[in-house]
């Protein structure tokens, strides 16, 4: 649960990176050097899937490892009630890759920001008008940045983070298009990285994406 101030502040980190981290682990023993390396390249929304073995612990363990650094977010939140305890356990913010509107209004009425999931304007309308704080475009890669830009077009008082797909090489021109943020999963956080500890590399990637929404931000 969060003040609204705190929302607005984690809401502010989001837009301001341009990045969510979205992380599958295999395992959580490591998610805490995962977000630190990831963090030290700039990258501070760091959204940890429920298909993370454990999800609830770990997010009580990076929370409290992190602190302020970082803000952490539980993500492929399916219902309400999965909602719920993910924000008991510390998490700042929510994301479905679909629009249920039940979990919308509980995180509404807890003040924690939620990202839905949706694919048609259709769909994008019924998030928002549900109360969403921005609609999660997925699987953003199946039609590109173009139809994000027709999206904003008739939708412009709506707020888009394409996930599925987007790296470095992609990431800027979503943003161009009028994405608040991209949702980066393996080609941020790479298992094969994690597993051999690459922390360096994470860190690495992390810069690029920084690096290339800044850029996309300037023209």
């Amino acid at each position: 649960m969060l003040k609204p101030a705190e929302k607005k502040r984690v809401l502010q980190i989001i837009e301001d990176d341009g990045v969510v981290a979205v992380v599958r682990a295999k395992s959580g023993e490591s998610m805490v050097k995962v977000a630190e390396a990831i963090a030290a390249g700039g990258v501070r929304a760091i959204e940890i899937t429920f298909t993370t073995p454990d999800t609830l612990e770990v997010i009580r363990a990076v929370r409290k490892a992190c602190g302020d650094r970082s803000v952490i977010g539980a993500g492929t939140v399916l219902d309400a009630e999965t909602a719920r305890a993910a924000i008991l356990a510390g998490a700042q913010f929510i994301v479905s890759p679909i629009t249920d509107p039940a979990t919308i209004q509980l995180c509404n009425r807890y003040s924690v920001p939620v990202m839905p999931g949706a694919l048609t304007p259709t769909e994008v309308v019924a998030a928002w008008s549900a109360g969403a704080d921005v609609v999660k475009i997925f699987p953003a890669n199946v039609m590109g940045p173009k139809y994000l830009k027709d999206l904003a077009g008739p939708l412009p008082q709506c707020r888009f983070t394409p996930t599925g797909g987007v790296d470095a090489t992609t990431i800027g021109e979503y943003i161009k298009c009028g994405a608040v943020a991209g949702g980066v999963g393996s080609a941020l956080v790479d298992a094969k990285l994690v597993e051999a500890g690459d922390w360096a590399e994470l860190t690495s990637r992390a810069k690029a994406l920084i690096a290339a929404v800044k850029a996309a931000r300037a023209k």
